[in-house]
């Protein structure tokens, strides 16, 4: 549409300055009138085109620049305290040593021949528990970009740059495009047919027009500048400048709820989506396993076995150790004050343990991993009773993570069940979509038994277990070719690929850099449930647009019914009987319908700005929208033209 006012204005200019230089018959303040009214129309229409484009972005250069940022600390011995050269990642070659200490981001993938730490794989992989990696089969693999939270490793560099998982991550981003929504496919094509179809009948009627002009022995008021203003009034010109600032009003509508969208076509899509994916770690649970029940052995009683618990946690700093706390006061009024720490020795959390405790002059006291308290009451010769071990058991398939806590004095304690929590309200939110005929599914790296156990308390229709980078982003290509409109939700770098795919991709804030640069939408709050608030403005949008394409097509009606009867009426007299506004001249009505052509854009911005009010149901909402902007925009331009008519001689 840009291209064809394009081309009119350029032609429109042209031919005007050919009449000032009498080069053509023209009369010049004819030629420039009608130049300057259509070159009006191009401004507004590039304007809106142009604001609009703004707000593209490149999805790939924040993993891009993840993997130029990091730092590598390159030994030549594999050991802790080895001197080191501090160099970018991106010049570690395959066979290179690297340590690297708690609270560092591993540069490169490869495997552990030293050491061992606990590393946070949360953003590659989805699972929310730390890792223990070592120099062991199972255990020495490392990826780039995970984060070591305890301890310390030296790892062989595996895989050079442009070859890492982080250059597998940009590879499948910059592979993913997104799909044209079927709304904006179909404006598309009915603006292209409607174009050509008014296009051809210009052309045509000046042609006639000509033709009639030649056998009466008189001018035709149709020129070349006369047809290229009224193919340009008969256009659809209003709803091509509009569009993309419905788009644009979508997104300022979703800032209001907290939402950052870098492009109006995710607002549009959101509108058609029918499947929402759900990534779990951080999107449907707060991503931190937190302590949800107290299981004390049999005689002793659960608010001092809580009191324990809780006293063997009053200096962990990790989200377990402090939901501990909380749990015990929220149960049983239990604070902290309660409790003398003036001869307590606290024992931090390390890979090589897996427990953590306090020591006091009486007893010492150790919670953690039950194989490591397991073995640390053979220690000191208790066993652990079998009643726990059938905790430990139903905890964990469940989904769930057990943790025995056990003191010198009297064995085994109990076992404290934690879980990754689900976030407020989801089940509700999810019955809304489940409402709106939107399918959810719940994807994540956690196994079949943890999954189903979210799943079910988070109430979504189905999961996907143990779901890969390149297992979601199949999915999403395979629910695209069977015709869905997809949205996605996740936080984790691992969730890129899919976000960078889906039509509709709302990245938590609190999640990697890699993810809110893949996805076109971005959560502030970091709710999922937002998805909700995504697809009412989407399909707000939707209605809008179809407001606007109807007005736009009943203006051109309208215009067409008054413009044409009043250029011919010289040629055909009879006609002078349809011109209902009493043009004094066809140049009169020219110009007349050509302001009003460019002035309705600016007028109809409010609309594409605010957008259409959201119905409470869809009964009737055609036949009212007819009513409104059908008929409406049929009426508005011959009062509008005829208040223009009173201004222009």
């Amino acid at each position: 549409m840009r291209f064809v006012v394009w081309v009119s204005t350029v032609v429109s200019i042209i031919w005007a300055l050919l009449s000032c230089f009498r080069v053509v018959n023209t009369p010049a303040a004819e030629a420039l009138s009608m130049a300057g009214w259509v070159s009006l129309t191009l401004i507004f229409t590039v304007v809106c085109e142009a604001v609009a484009e703004g707000f593209s972005r490149q999805q790939t250069e924040s993993l891009k620049a993840a993997r130029s940022a990091l730092k590598a600390k390159r030994v030549e011995e594999a050991v802790q305290n080895a001197p080191f050269e501090e160099i970018a990642a991106t010049e570690l070659k395959a066979g290179d040593l690297v340590v690297i200490v708690a609270g560092e981001i591993i540069p490169a993938d490869g495997m552990v021949v030293a050491g061992i730490a606990t590393v946070d794989e949360s953003a590659l992989t989805g699972e929310s528990a730390p890792v223990i990696r070592e120099n062991t089969d199972e255990r020495a693999a490392v990826t780039a970009g995970t984060k070591v939270l305890s301890d310390w490793i030296v790892v062989r560099v595996r895989a050079v740059s442009g070859e890492s998982f982080l250059d597998k991550m940009i590879a499948m981003v910059e592979g993913s495009k997104r799909q044209k929504t079927p709304t904006e496919t179909s404006i598309e094509v009915i603006l292209t047919i409607l174009t050509l179809l008014f296009l051809i009948l210009s052309v045509a009627v000046a042609a006639i027009s000509m033709a009639w002009g030649n056998v009466k022995h008189t001018n035709s008021p149709f020129g070349l500048i006369q047809t290229i203003g009224l193919f340009l009034c008969l256009a659809p010109t209003t709803i091509g400048a509009l569009l993309p600032i419905v788009g644009i009003s979508g997104m300022l509508r979703l800032m209001k709820a907290n939402i950052i969208a870098k492009s109006g076509q995710a607002v549009e899509a959101a509108g058609n989506v029918d499947v929402m994916m759900l990534d779990k770690t951080g999107t449907i649970t707060l991503g931190d396993r937190q302590a949800r029940e107290f299981y004390p052995v049999e005689g002793l009683d659960e608010k001092e076995f809580a009191s324990v618990a809780q006293l063997s946690s009053l200096a962990d700093t990790t989200p377990e150790g402090r939901s501990i706390v909380v749990l015990a006061k929220e149960k049983f009024g239990l604070r902290q004050e309660q409790f003398d720490a003036a001869n307590m020795n606290f024992i931090s959390f390390t890979a090589q343990t897996k427990m953590s405790g306090v020591d006091l002059p009486d007893r010492q006291i150790r919670k953690g991993a039950s194989s490591a308290v397991e073995m640390w009451l053979k220690n000191n010769n208790f066993t652990m009773p079998s009643v726990l071990l059938e905790h430990v058991k139903r905890i964990s398939s469940q989904g769930g993570t057990p943790l025995v806590l056990a003191d010198s004095k009297n064995g085994a304690r109990g076992v404290i069940a934690l879980r990754d929590v689900v976030k407020g309200g989801l089940p509700e939110r999810f019955q809304q979509l489940r409402n709106l005929k939107i399918e959810t599914i719940m994807v994540t790296g956690d196994n079949p038994l943890t999954a189903a156990a979210v799943a079910a308390e988070a109430g979504v229709d189905r999961f996907i277990a143990e779901a890969t980078p390149e297992r979601k982003l199949k999915l999403i290509r395979e629910l695209q070719a069977l015709g869905h409109t997809v949205a996605m939700s996740g936080d984790g770098t691992n969730d890129a690929p899919a976000l960078a795919q889906a039509d509709v991709a709302l990245a938590m804030n609190s999640g990697t850099q890699p993810a809110k640069e893949a996805g076109n939408l971005i959560d502030l709050d970091s709710n999922p449930t937002k998805l909700i608030e995504v697809v009412n403005i989407g399909k707000q949008n939707l209605i809008t647009i179809g407001a606007l394409t109807t007005f736009s097509l009943a203006n051109d009606i309208a215009k067409f019914f008054t413009l044409l009867p009043a250029m011919l009426s010289t040629l055909f007299p009879s006609l002078k009987i349809l011109d209902v506004l009493g043009f004094t001249s066809p140049i009169q009505a020219m110009t007349v319908a050509l302001i009003f052509n460019a002035a309705i854009i600016p007028a109809m911005l409010p609309l594409a700005i605010i957008g259409t009010p959201r119905p409470d149901k869809s009964e009737g909402l055609l036949t009212k929208h007819l009513l409104i902007y059908g008929v409406g925009g049929a009426a508005v331009p011959f009062f509008a033209m005829k208040l223009i008519q009173m201004w222009i001689p």
